[in-house]
């Protein structure tokens, strides 16, 4: 018997191993191998068996078998093979998300280096050289992984360097095999190994042995579980090892090993509500089962206002579905950010549900995805990665939240939209989806409104609450009137003072971190920069650093400017902790807490800092979009937004959707109960169109204008788009690079618009140039995108046979969610 093993990393063909006897019954499509590649050894994945190989060169044999079961079926195999196609990575790439990480075995190569002679030929060999960049490191490490080196010489091909310095006697390469970094916690425990009866019975003459075993006979007798974990008794009842063995020799005790299950505890909570659902709620639910009467595929667009009572639709929906024998999928833009659904799932349906996102420890998402392998939960909610659940028989997906970005893949290939996937998940498998979302992307509406998806509307808040009031406070006006404090406008300092005073909740945004976001010198106009990255030093006041939020550097603030010397500094902008630091200095008593992704990096601390604002330990949160995400609390009656313009300017066709979205999600923050809301936005231009949309609260009105847009420029949904990306530490690599490849894909031009290559915006990042070439197709002329994926495929395929951009780092993006 063979197997077809792919790997994940971007070898595009699966290769052909040989299956030993012993191995036979549990080699399947699905399961997971560690096989023998070149000199190391790797993990794959078996996508297909077969009794007939048509490999003429020698076999090599599949070492070991690593799953207890397949982790993907035949069946479900198409959906990745589809992942791959369409976002054009190799199919192992995306098998991996199959599984959580942690689990590869594989081979890890390291070097051990003679530093004395690596000085040595270090001072001999020509400064600049790949060559001199590893003797330099080498020199002072005397053990270092192969990939650290790689990373630290900037350089991923130094094999033939290395062979040489190997050669020489200067270093000495070695493979070790090294295991998966997670796996099953075991943990020894204690039980009685006779009858109760019988223990009493030894018990008088136990007494008059040893004293020291007496307790332990006698705290196991008293547990109801008749067990215990063996660190625990012997911590409780202060004694060593040696009475547990005695005990277990004689057979009075049985010590073994058991599973321990890693489970993580979400910090928030709140009391389940009784709702009763309205009749717009009830005709959303009835139009969904109608598909799953029997189950049949269809996309439903659920536009609901804010405060409208989406998460009841879903719920109503999830307890039909699972009343059908089958399960459910629900993916959030960022659990960790949208605790209250989590919490209002947990309330109804327990432990049959699943979370799965980035604040659980490796353990933990390992133990959760063992247990949805195993059947154990019903309803999986999690974020874009929880797609890739194992989770069987799913009879609908539901997509909250369906306009964030972030359910875009942006870092490794696939870069797949978690969205769009799902939709094609759910027509491959028959099943319904739902949309939902209180600004819907304008992909999703255009779709709606061609009738390619089915649109649902709730168009009123649930529990008599209406919509909150909206104003904008023109800064530029409030300057010349002097009635601005620094930052805040007085009309919006007014309105925070009188909540406090009634013991209203307030929200703050501001969509930038830090205190303020430039350092800029009066005198010569100089910007305090990154010295690795294309973009402005951020002041962070509390810690009295400058940092960048890109590659992570932080310096201490300059006393005069690194251009010219001058002493006049002014620091320009605005950040979440210059908002939070003005605030306590105009409201000393105030009592705020910051939500930004400085503040919550502890695990479970922004559940601990939403459960104190829903109790009224805390009056106001500061905070950046996080603050705008599915937060509902009903003494919230003050939304304010401290610049309207942090979106609005990007260089982005999406800038005005996004700040659409993003504006009109944080006002429904306010007002979501009888109490009336009120939202303040502070903007330089009170006559934009996006924000006269905002406050009309006028999703179509803005919709219909945008649309046409798109349409006159060609931007989706009438084209679809695809970046190319290149990085190098060397500018001229990267031109001349994407040059070439702007050139091999222009041979398509008949089809595809390409245009040239172009920094991106911002150019450096990490001492890494970027540069870009976009690409449209054309929906008219292409409108399934094969097109423009064949063109890119192929004009990559000839690319890769330009030896002299190997080192180039290319990333290819299939519809892009920005241009940044």
């Amino acid at each position: 018997m063979f197997a077809e093993v792919v790997f994940p990393n971007k070898f595009r063909n699966p290769f052909t191993y040989s299956i030993p006897n012993e191995l036979e019954e549990r080699a399947r499509t699905g399961m997971r191998v560690l096989v023998p590649f070149g000199k190391r050894y790797m993990t794959g994945f078996i996508i297909q068996v077969k009794e007939e190989n048509n490999v003429e060169e020698k076999i090599k044999d599949i070492v070991d078998i690593l799953d207890p079961k397949p982790i993907f079926t035949t069946e479900s195999l198409k959906f990745y093979q589809w992942i791959a196609s369409y976002y054009l990575s190799s199919l192992g790439e995306a098998l991996k998300n199959a599984v959580p990480q942690g689990l590869d075995v594989e081979t890890k190569r390291k070097i051990v280096a003679d530093t004395d002679f690596c000085r040595e030929l270090f001072e001999e060999e020509k400064p600049g050289t790949v060559k001199a960049a590893i003797l330099s490191v080498l020199s002072e490490k005397e053990e270092i992984k192969l990939s650290q080196l790689q990373r630290l010489v900037k350089r991923q091909s130094i094999y033939s360097q290395l062979r040489s310095l190997q050669e020489a006697g200067a270093i000495e390469i070695i493979d070790e095999l090294a295991g998966a970094k997670v796996r099953v916690k075991m943990q020894k425990f204690v039980k009685l190994g006779l009858p109760e009866s019988e223990v009493f019975e030894k018990l008088p003459e136990l007494e008059a042995k040893s004293e020291k075993q007496v307790p332990i006979i006698l705290e196991l007798l008293g547990r109801s579980e008749k067990e215990a974990a063996l660190t625990e008794l012997k911590e409780k009842l202060t004694l060593s090892d040696s009475p547990f063995k005695t005990l277990a020799k004689t057979g009075l005790i049985a010590i073994y090993d058991k599973e321990i299950v890693r489970t993580h505890e979400e910090e928030y909570n709140e009391e389940e509500k009784k709702l009763t659902i309205t009749q717009q709620q009830q005709l959303a639910v009835n139009s969904v089962k109608a598909k799953t009467e029997p189950f049949d595929f269809e996309v439903f667009l659920l536009h609901g206002v804010t405060g409208s009572g989406k998460t009841q639709v879903y719920i109503e929906l999830t307890e039909d579905v699972l009343s059908k024998g089958k399960n459910v999928l629900i993916l959030v833009p960022e659990i960790s950010l949208t605790p209250q659904i989590t919490a209002r799932f947990l309330n109804r349906f327990g432990d049959k549900v699943a979370l799965m996102h980035s604040k659980l420890s490796l353990g933990e998402r390992y133990d959760t995805w063992r247990k949805i392998l195993a059947g154990k939960f019903n309803i999986v909610i999690g974020a874009r990665s929880a797609l890739f659940a194992p989770l069987d028989n799913i009879g609908l997906v539901i997509v909250d939240e369906e306009h964030d970005s972030s359910y875009k893949q942006n870092d490794l290939p696939p870069k797949y939209n978690a969205r769009d996937a799902a939709i094609m998940k759910a027509n491959m498998e028959k099943f319904p989806i739902l949309l939902g979302s209180a600004t819907p992307s304008v992909e999703s509406m255009y779709n709606a409104e061609t009738g390619k998806y089915k649109l649902l509307e709730l168009t009123e808040r649930i529990d008599n609450a209406r919509l909150p009031e909206i104003k904008l406070v023109n800064v530029s006006v409030e300057q010349k009137l002097k009635k601005m404090e620094n930052i805040f406008s007085r009309q919006l300092l007014n309105a925070i003072e009188d909540r406090i005073k009634k013991n209203e909740g307030v929200i703050l945004l501001q969509n930038r971190r830090g205190f303020a976001t430039q350092i800029y010198c009066e005198d010569c106009g100089e910007i305090e920069m990154c010295p690795n990255c294309s973009v402005s030093m951020v002041f962070h006041v509390h810690k009295n650093i400058l940092q960048c939020h890109y590659c992570g550097i932080t310096k201490k603030p300059p006393k005069g400017c690194s251009k010219c010397g001058s002493v006049e500094l002014k620091y320009f902008g605005t950040g979440t902790q210059r908002v939070e630091d003005e605030l306590e200095y105009f409201i000393p008593e105030i009592k705020l807490e910051r939500v930004d992704s400085d503040s919550i990096n502890r695990k479970g601390e922004l559940g601990k800092i939403l459960n104190r604002f829903r109790e009224g330990e805390t009056q106001v949160l500061v905070g950046t979009q996080m603050v705008s995400k599915g937060l509902d609390f009903a003494n919230v009656t003050l939304v304010g937004v401290v610049s309207a313009e942090t979106s609005l300017w990007m260089p982005d066709f999406r800038s005005d959707e996004r700040t659409f979205q993003l504006l009109t999600q944080v006002s429904g923050r306010a007002g979501r109960s009888e109490k009336p809301g009120l939202v303040l936005i502070q903007t330089r231009d009170d006559s934009h169109f996006v924000l006269q949309k905002v406050v009309q609260n006028d999703y179509p009105g803005f919709y219909k204008r945008e649309i046409a847009l798109r349409k006159e420029s060609s931007y989706p949904p009438f084209s679809r788009l695809c970046v190319i990306e290149a990085k190098d530490s060397k500018k001229e690599n990267v031109m001349g690079g994407l040059q070439e490849f702007y050139n091999l894909l222009m041979q398509w031009r008949k089809y595809i618009d390409v245009h040239p290559p172009a920094p991106a915006v911002i150019e450096k990042v990490k001492n890494i140039y970027r540069y870009n070439i976009l690409i449209k197709s054309y929906k008219d002329i292409d409108p399934s995108g094969k097109i423009l994926r064949e063109a890119v495929q192929e004009s990559w395929i000839e690319f890769n046979k330009l030896n002299r951009y190997r080192e180039l780092r290319v990333t290819i993006d299939i519809d892009p969610q920005s241009m940044l």
